[in-house]
């Protein structure tokens, strides 16, 4: 192997700057979809995962982290969108995560809305989708991860299941739809997030008034209760939400014992992108990043829950931010678009900078080890 060969092997983040013009040459869902088989078929191949792996993992007993029970090898997550039916889970792995969450899932199998659906902004490196829980539907997801059981492939990181409601499910049958999903997928998932926030079904987001979100979590709340081993339940919530909406929610979330917060999911508002995309759907990447924190400040000053912050995070600085605010852990899905497979480790060697500028001897990012200046207290 020549010496430049050699040099994109020892630093994989020069290569995808390469690849990313044809990438973003094509349709972004096409690309999207190409680069998900990719990953797929290298979730087949052992020698493959390890070659990922010894590229990409960056594994340090200080970045890990506990929440909810689960202990994760770093805090920095895939979110939920990016591979909806866990068709590439041992390769998301491989490339570094600290958790995959897959999904949204469905009870029922959809297309979602009709193309095109996905759009990039370059100019902000956001993008805007409406793609409408396009998946497998709960069964045919829970025989994928049942076939990685099997073949004792499922990856050791925690692995969360992100579940949506059927489109074509009324409103007032949405909690039989998500307790569908939830015993379908039970026994495969290490955490569940209810997505009540997407606002690409139409009314999804009427889920998170009072009276319809206590009806979804006392019926999810009493089949996890009833099963032998519980696992926790996460909710989702949207960035557009008031202080109102979010101080119900935090007191329904104390009352049904929910065992963490996400936010946030994509936003409606158009607040910080430099052109009008003229495009309808969620709007993610750095456009979100100001609400985002904003939003886990107010979460942070009022419950105790563990919360994963989601929105805008592209840098280490992003990451610690968060984590200075409150956050337990965090997810990236728009930042791996537009920085490329090498986010996680680039993110976990800042985690591991921070650490040691701050106290050399600190053991880790877990229960009782500092956090940066103003952080919040070990998860």
């Amino acid at each position: 192997m020549g010496n430049g060969s050699c040099a994109q092997m020892r630093y994989p983040g020069k290569v995808y700057p390469l690849i990313k013009p044809l990438l973003f040459h094509q349709d972004p869902e096409q690309a999207h979809d190409l680069v998900l088989k990719a990953l797929e078929w290298a979730s087949r191949h052992r020698p493959l995962l390890q070659l990922l792996a010894a590229l990409y993992q960056l594994r340090d007993p200080r970045l890990e982290t506990e929440a909810f029970g689960l202990r994760f090898p770093n805090p920095i997550g895939l979110a939920a969108g990016l591979d909806k039916n866990a068709r590439a889970v041992p390769a998301w792995a491989a490339l570094g995560f600290g958790f995959v969450e897959v999904g949204s899932v469905t009870a029922q199998a959809q297309p979602g809305n009709p193309k095109p659906r996905l759009f990039r902004l370059p100019q902000d490196e956001a993008l805007i989708n409406r793609m409408g829980f396009n998946n497998e539907g709960a069964a045919a997801v829970a025989q994928r991860l049942q076939a990685l059981r099997q073949a004792q492939q499922k990856p050791a990181i925690p692995l969360g299941i992100n579940l949506g409601k059927s489109k074509s499910t009324p409103l007032e049958l949405a909690p039989q739809d998500y307790l569908h999903s939830l015993r379908t997928l039970w026994e495969h998932g290490d955490y569940f997030a209810l997505n009540v926030s997407s606002p690409n079904t139409p009314g999804l987001r009427q889920l998170q008034d009072r009276e319809r979100l206590e009806e979804l979590l006392a019926s999810i709340t009493a089949f996890v209760r009833s099963q032998s081993v519980p696992k926790p339940i996460l909710l989702k919530i949207a960035p557009d939400l008031s202080e109102e909406q979010i101080d119900q929610i935090l007191e329904l979330a104390a009352q049904y014992a929910i065992s963490g917060i996400i936010a946030t999911n994509t936003t409606l508002s158009r607040k910080g992108l430099s052109a009008a995309p003229g495009e309808s759907g969620g709007l993610s990447g750095r456009p979100l990043r100001a609400r985002a924190l904003e939003l886990l400040r107010y979460l942070s000053a009022h419950t105790r829950l563990p919360l994963i912050s989601v929105g805008g995070i592209f840098t280490p600085a992003d990451v610690l931010e968060r984590l200075e605010h409150g956050a337990t852990l965090v997810q990236v899905y728009t930042g791996l678009i537009y920085q490329g497979p090498a986010l996680p480790r680039r993110l976990c060697q800042g985690l591991l900078r921070e650490l040691a500028r701050l106290n050399p001897r600190a053991p880790g990012w877990g229960e009782g080890t500092p956090k940066p200046p103003g952080g919040a207290a070990g998860p």
